[in-house]
């Protein structure tokens, strides 16, 4: 089982490192980070440099191919390069998947056409304008592709992948050994929990603000 997950400048570090965690512990599993040249890149924030081992040009035929988002996507999805290579891969590929803004660049490579899928809440504007048809929900299968909603959400996306792959028993060991029983401080993880003040706030930041036909944004 070989899984691909995609780098690119100013990625956001969780949509790859969450994923990683989950699904390098596979058994059989092998798993690479690759960009459209290898070496290290910058997450969002500038603080952390992740690796790429091998450009996309090496890698052909992954069986699982993980795009996470950031604010580079728009960079990512605007190059022939990533998306060409997107499209050679999806049509070869056992799963499909992304996280937060990472469904983005998969719906400009065409590959969520006419597909039910999710995003971070405040890009999913965004994301039926790509022509997907989008849903408010954490993980999201349709077919051979799974999408996952905003950041944390993509260890929710691999433990489900997980459970395809090696079945149940494996993904609640893996979960176990994460330790991941979420327990957060506020029950602000949401739009439709969080205050509307906070909502608005992040709105008003949100790069896809002044997006046409959107409401939407953050800083994913």
């Amino acid at each position: 089982m070989n899984i691909a997950i995609l780098l690119y400048d100013r990625v956001t570090a969780l949509d790859a490192i969450g994923p990683y965690e989950v699904l390098s512990r596979l058994p059989g599993g092998e798993l690479q980070f690759v960009a459209a040249e290898p070496g290290p890149v910058r997450t969002d924030n500038g603080m952390l440099a992740l690796v790429a081992e091998r450009s996309i040009e090496d890698v052909t035929s992954p069986d699982v191919v993980l795009v996470p988002g950031g604010p580079g996507e728009v960079a990512a999805r605007a190059g022939d390069a990533v998306l060409g290579w997107l499209r050679a891969v999806h049509e070869r590929t056992t799963w499909t998947t992304s996280v937060c803004t990472g469904s983005l660049i998969l719906a400009a490579a065409g590959v969520l056409a006419g597909k039910r899928a999710t995003s971070h809440w405040l890009a999913l504007e965004e994301l039926g304008r790509l022509g997907a048809v989008p849903v408010s929900e954490r993980v999201v299968f349709d077919g051979k592709v799974v999408t996952a909603a905003g950041v944390s959400a993509g260890i929710d996306m691999a433990l489900a992948l997980a459970a395809k792959l090696a079945g149940d028993a494996t993904a609640q060991a893996i979960q176990l050994g994460l330790e991941y029983d979420p327990q957060p401080p506020f029950d602000a993880g949401s739009p439709g929990k969080a205050p509307i003040a906070i909502v608005e706030l992040l709105r008003a930041r949100s790069r896809f603000a002044h997006s046409p036909k959107s409401t939407a944004g953050t800083a994913a």
